[in-house]
């Protein structure tokens, strides 16, 4: 299915999203190992539960991290993520 504005991502199976203390980040686990994932990635998958759309998750980033016109980078990494099989959506 084609990726919009209104789609709902969750981390898909077989994936497990966690806070890692001591690598000081979220990470992305899987059965064969560990994604390190950077600040950017982290924020954007702790909010990726299958409930909030790509709208809802990027005005969220921009509100609590005071930015804004992330929408393209959102989708960019939510497609790239996707193929990597991260996450998925219906």
């Amino acid at each position: 299915m084609s990726l919009t504005a209104a789609t709902q991502p969750r981390v898909a199976p077989g994936f497990r999203l966690q806070w890692e203390p001591v690598q000081n980040c979220h990470v992305l686990l899987y059965p064969e190992g560990m994604v390190k994932l950077n600040d950017s990635a982290g924020e954007i998958l702790k909010r990726c539960d299958g409930a909030r759309s790509i709208d809802d998750i990027t005005a969220d980033i921009e509100q609590t991290h005071a930015l804004h016109d992330l929408s393209a980078d959102v989708i960019a990494f939510v497609e790239l993520a996707g193929k990597q099989r991260w996450l998925t959506w219906d």
